[in-house]
């Protein structure tokens, strides 16, 4: 596990591609994530353990490089891999929900997509982003919650139940699909104790 590193999302150079690759083996994610810088000119994000006993790694730069090294570390450890992505143009909202940095006020609508995969989630909130006009809040790595995923989004009713639907699409096409809500006027309770 890296312990002082720095918040690699500040980086000055621009993010072309973003990629994830999740293990279900701790030592063949340290290894792919190794694999990953010596196979392109990469980026390493995260590299990190997550619950249970899984490993993740976030890479981002120039698309081919980012897919590039994504197949590589998968081809490495083909059967504890458990799912990979490449985005190519993620959405800038995305980053911000990762490191917990999104400030918010009152809400229209709190809308909520959990994954069975780290990978998946992340797609999932870069799809609702994308889809309608929300504001993705938090986005939790399977840190404390039995190696699940959730993104949180706000906006108006109709743009958060469009932006549900079309990341809950894309973690269940997956198959990695837990559950889907949107929640019309959310008690201030809820968010404070949720975010």
């Amino acid at each position: 596990m890296m312990r002082n590193q720095q918040s690699a999302f500040t980086s000055e150079r621009p993010t072309a591609a973003v990629g994830i690759i999740e293990f279900s083996s701790i030592a063949k994610g340290i290894e792919g994530a190794d694999l990953m810088l010596k196979t392109a000119d990469v980026r390493l994000l995260i590299s990190r353990t997550i619950c249970p006993g899984k490993h993740m790694s976030m890479i981002a730069g120039d698309t081919a490089a980012v897919r590039s090294a994504i197949d590589a570390a998968a081809e490495g450890a083909e059967r504890e891999v458990v799912d990979t992505f490449v985005i190519p143009n993620l959405h800038p909202d995305v980053i911000p929900a990762v490191e917990g940095t999104v400030l918010y006020g009152e809400m229209d609508a709190l809308g909520i997509i959990e994954s069975f995969s780290v990978a998946s989630l992340v797609e999932a909130a870069d799809q609702a982003a994308k889809t309608a006009k929300v504001k993705l809040l938090e986005i939790r790595l399977a840190m404390a919650i039995g190696g699940k995923a959730f993104v949180t989004l706000t906006g108006e009713v109709a743009a958060v139940r469009a932006a549900v639907e079309a990341g809950a699409a894309k973690v269940s096409a997956k198959g990695l699909l837990v559950n889907k809500v949107v929640i019309a006027n959310p008690r201030p309770e809820i968010v404070r104790d949720l975010i």
